[in-house]
């Protein structure tokens, strides 16, 4: 696996690589936001660790521009900001981070969280390779997903790799109400660190892109105290 680590403080990068080295992983490191993207089109990374607070370009730019990129990989990003900074402006604002640490960090903690998001597609293996509902269809192995629009065609959703895994968790059980805490062991694994409300983040930026009206939501529905349910109007 591949990891490009974007960190304009040479010790934390150093310490970053060494540990995720010896777990056997292959790291590049750069100290901007131009060297990263110029990076990034090089490697084609699995996953990037991207700091907020970088020169040349900040680490919300970088995020953008990433899934803004046609490649060959859509990589996990885990976006690293200092104590104190609003959590919200990085998981927020649709830049498609998949997950955030706050410095000071365990190099532990920060290994656990790459294996959870690269674990991710593995736990494809076991399911069907394809949902579908009057309004939607996602297909696993291409990782695409797809909206029937109201002239009887369809369109390619623009997804992040974790919405992508979210709106096929939504569809592989219509009707069910899940909680965050059982939305974070499907997408995030045992090894989660951090606020449960990140979930909500992911929701409404999944919301602005299938839903007609986000602020009404037709398909991802809130249950009041519990959680989320996907509903499909047209199958019931």
């Amino acid at each position: 696996m591949q990891i490009l680590i974007v960190e304009d403080e040479a010790e934390i990068a150093q310490l970053i690589q060494l540990y995720l080295e010896k777990e056997g992983f292959s790291c590049q490191t750069c100290r901007d936001g131009i060297a990263a993207l110029q990076a990034f089109q090089e490697q084609q990374p699995d996953l990037v660790i991207l700091d907020l607070m970088i020169p040349g370009m900040d680490g919300l730019e970088v995020c953008t521009r990433i899934r803004q990129k046609p490649g060959t990989k859509d990589p996990y990003i885990l976006m690293l900001t200092a104590k104190g900074e609003e959590i919200d402006r990085i998981i927020g604002l649709s830049t498609g981070a998949d997950d955030y640490m706050v410095k000071p960090f365990s190099p532990r903690e920060l290994v656990a969280r790459v294996r959870a998001l690269l674990r991710r597609t593995l736990r494809q293996g076991g399911q069907t390779r394809s949902y579908q509902t009057p309004h939607f269809s996602v297909d696993l192995d291409q990782r695409v997903a797809l909206r029937q629009t109201a002239a009887d065609s369809t369109e390619t959703l623009d997804l992040t790799t974790l919405e992508f895994d979210l709106l096929s968790t939504f569809m592989s059980y219509p009707g069910r109400v899940w909680n965050r805490s059982q939305l974070i062991e499907r997408l995030w694994g045992n090894d989660f660190y951090g606020d449960e409300r990140v979930v909500d983040t992911h929701i409404a930026r999944l919301r602005k892109k299938i839903e007609p009206d986000p602020a009404s939501p037709t398909f991802v529905k809130t249950v009041i105290g519990v959680g989320y349910r996907f509903e499909d109007a047209a199958a019931s």
